[in-house]
């Protein structure tokens, strides 16, 4: 979930991020078994419904359900829809690009992913679209190993995505990564594009939500009547990849991944530092 008031930068204790890594995983394989349950004919409201009894099962608690109201678990946003969609009856169809957002907490702890997936018969615009999105957040990620300032991330992803996409895809600028600790959301701001702010140092203790969302088409975009959902203006498909990191003393870790993302950091030649 992206684009809420923030406040100070917090600083993590190494049992604290333990405790984030708790809830990083249990997140990461209830989001696992939501994915693939994401087929034709099965509703956004069913999925919500599987991942908070993944969650319950795990002892975690949704930090999505209640946010300013919202009345979910997850997030479904379908094709042009960018974020926060709200999950409902519609059944999904064939060709359909799901992305799927949802949190989680222990120990009054927070953990913040999400993942694309194509429905039934894949459109390759919307797989090629998907994948650049899940590349430019790991290269954002793989940024955090050796920035000095916040600001090194945007500049990473939109480096990928200019350089391997030129003009095919737009980075969404309405709505951003975040610090993520004892809330959800929280100072910095995490930036998916270059600008001329280089925001705060990178320090250890610190953890931060990194998501790019991609689309289709142009960048602008509306929200919906339900005062959650957006969209993009032009009607283009959307995508929406995120996890979560910690930076402690000896480098990084991605919170919500079992690997601490070991496997997808390799090819940036970036290895994560389990959390001591």
């Amino acid at each position: 979930m992206a684009g809420f008031g923030r406040g100070q930068i917090e600083l993590k204790t190494p049992e604290q991020f333990r405790l984030m890594s708790e809830a990083g995983l249990i997140l990461s394989a209830a989001l696992d078994v939501t994915v693939a349950a994401a087929g034709v004919g099965v509703s956004t409201l069913e999925l919500d419904a599987l991942f908070a009894e993944q969650l319950a099962a795990a002892g975690a608690q949704s930090n999505f359900l209640g946010y300013y109201g919202y009345p979910a678990t997850i997030c479904t946003s379908v094709n042009e829809q960018v974020v926060h969609g709200i999950p409902n009856e519609r059944k999904l169809q064939d060709g359909d690009l799901l992305s799927i957002d949802g949190g989680a907490i222990i120990g009054g702890w927070h953990a913040d992913s999400a993942r694309t997936v194509t429905v039934g018969t894949a459109d390759p615009a919307d797989v090629e679209l998907s994948k650049a999105t899940e590349t430019a957040m790991w290269r954002g990620i793989a940024a955090m190993a050796s920035a000095s300032r916040v600001g090194e991330i945007g500049d990473a992803i939109d480096d990928f995505v200019t350089e391997k996409y030129g003009s095919k895809f737009g980075i969404i600028e309405d709505y951003t990564g975040h610090g993520i600790g004892s809330a959800m959301h929280m100072d910095p701001d995490v930036l998916n594009y270059r600008s001329r702010s280089r925001g705060p140092k990178l320090r250890p203790g610190m953890a931060l939500a990194i998501e790019p969302l991609l689309v289709r088409g142009g960048i602008a975009t509306r929200t919906l009547a339900d005062e959650w959902t957006v969209v993009t203006e032009d009607g283009q498909r959307a995508a929406h990849w995120e996890n979560s990191v910690a930076v402690h003393e000896g480098g990084i870790w991605v919170l919500t991944a079992p690997d601490g993302g070991a496997a997808a950091l390799q090819a940036f030649g970036v290895t994560p530092v389990p959390l001591s």
